[in-house]
């Protein structure tokens, strides 16, 4: 089985592989300058756009008391979104609100150089009232702070979000600097794109990228859209509706295909349409000869006096019938054919419309027919009990004398299905689509035995389609014949 694939969804397919193109256009830019991830991004200009928020931050608290150390962290948070903590690279919290630090984050935490002084004390009070007079104060960065200061930024995705920044940090105007580490800690990561400046950037790609569906989408719903009334309209004119035409306003190829289609079924019409009044023409005027005919054998046999002749003449005779019924076949099928606009739908009820065809195809002890009481289909009643007989006839003549055959109908929303099915051999499968072509018949052979002109099948679906239903054939399993007649439903 063929797996089908709309228009649609390939237009769709091949506007995401654009974008995917697109992305992998950006993704090898990014590589180019610095690479992917947290620290590819940390490392590049939104961790210097996080840096100079901690600079200026850490500017401020130099020199400041602790009590005003918290309150500019605290509203430093709130400006940004997140939570700023600021900690000595030997463990101890300078500023923020008092937090314990992840592991992880806690092993960031690099000491400084070792010196004499390996603990870490608080500032003397002579560093709170300044230094004595003629005195200059002391270096204000240690030699191991360069290599503290080159250790960089970080960032940590365990246990949240944590951001470090190797800062250094001068408790009191006249103190030395310490070697500091202030944590950023954003609650998710849509505050994290934010404190790196990169949610304009992946606003503006998911606005590139809603823009792009939204450009495309009129121009691929412009296209399948007039596909779609074209597929419709050829599959209407291929089941015989040459009627049927398409809008032809596009100024376009699909344009100039409608065109074509419209030219298409307007020929076929004039083609079909005349060909059908030849052929009535024809049987019309074929059947005062073969009634003369018919008078002249019948007078001819009455007159014969030789036995031998009657023979002969009974030949004649079975000739004569045949082209008689030829002839009413046509004047049928062109009768159907030409009827559909002049047809009088009006509700016809099944069981005795089926019940008269089955008495007069004479094969009452062969047809059961199972149709419930009162149920009625909108139909022309001539049309439908011709295309009714017609299919009896059929089964008798293909299933056989003792095969049963069976006219079903049940009524499905606003629809009524009428079944005549048989168990015969069936037709082949390949001819199943044909069926119904006038002139068309499955055997290779045209002989007086296997059937008629092949005009039977095309005169149900003209009279089917004149009252406005649909025919189906199809082969049973495991063998037999049949056929549903799909008509509208009476109220």
């Amino acid at each position: 089985m063929k797996i089908s694939f709309p228009l649609s969804l390939k237009i769709l397919l091949w506007l995401l592989l654009n974008l995917l193109l697109l992305g992998a256009v950006g993704v090898g830019f990014l590589l180019g300058h610095g690479g992917l991830g947290w620290n590819a991004l940390m490392a590049g200009a939104a961790g210097d756009h996080v840096q100079a928020i901690g600079d200026a931050l850490v500017g401020e608290l130099n020199g400041s008391p602790p009590a005003a150390r918290d309150a500019a962290l605290t509203r430093a948070g709130r400006e940004h979104g997140v939570e700023f903590y600021l900690f000595s690279n030997r463990g101890a919290q300078l500023a923020g609100e008092r937090v314990e630090l992840p592991p992880t984050a806690r092993a960031q935490l690099v000491p400084p150089a070792p010196r004499d002084d390996a603990a870490e004390s608080p500032p003397s009070p002579r560093a709170l009232s300044g230094p004595p007079a003629g005195t200059r104060p002391p270096p204000t960065e240690p030699p191991a702070l360069a290599q503290v200061r080159g250790r960089g930024r970080f960032l940590l995705t365990d246990h949240g979000y944590w951001i470090g920044m190797r800062v250094p940090f001068t408790p009191d105007e006249y103190d030395p600097r310490v070697p500091a580490t202030l944590f950023v800690h954003p609650a998710s990561s849509w505050g994290l794109l934010r404190l790196l400046d990169v949610q304009p950037w992946l606003l503006a790609a998911i606005g590139v990228l809603v823009f792009s569906i939204l450009f495309w989408l009129p121009f691929v719903r412009g296209i399948t859209r007039s596909l779609g009334q074209l597929t419709a309209a050829t599959g209407k004119i291929a089941e015989g509706d040459f009627h049927t035409r398409v809008s032809a306003t596009r100024r376009d190829e699909l344009g100039q295909l409608g065109d074509s289609v419209n030219q298409m079924a307007g020929r076929l019409d004039t083609l079909v349409n005349g060909q059908k009044r030849f052929l009535a023409d024809v049987a019309h005027e074929l059947g005062s000869p073969i009634a003369r005919l018919q008078v002249a054998v019948e007078i001819l046999e009455s007159r014969a006096s030789d036995p031998a002749l009657h023979v002969q003449i009974a030949d004649v005779r079975e000739e004569v019938q045949q082209m008689s019924a030829l002839v009413n076949e046509l004047l049928a099928f062109t009768q159907a054919g030409l009827r559909p606009r002049a047809a009088e739908l009006a509700p016809v009820e099944l069981v005795p419309l089926v019940a008269q065809a089955v008495a007069r195809e004479g094969a009452g002890d062969h047809v059961a027919i199972g149709i419930p009481s009162g149920l009625a289909a909108h139909a022309d009643q001539p049309l439908l009990a011709r295309a009714v007989g017609n299919l009896i006839r059929n089964a008798l003549r293909y299933s056989g004398a003792n095969t049963p055959i069976t006219v079903t109908a049940h009524r499905g929303d606003d629809r009524v299905v009428l079944t005549v099915a048989d168990e015969g051999p069936g037709v082949p499968a390949e001819t199943l689509a044909r069926l119904g072509e006038p002139f068309y018949r499955p055997e290779a052979a045209r002989t007086r035995e296997t059937g008629g002109t092949g005009l039977g099948l095309a005169i149900v679906r003209s009279a089917v389609a004149a009252c406005g239903g649909e025919v189906r054939f199809s082969n049973r399993t495991p063998h037999g014949f049949c056929v549903e007649i799909t008509l509208c439903a009476a109220d």
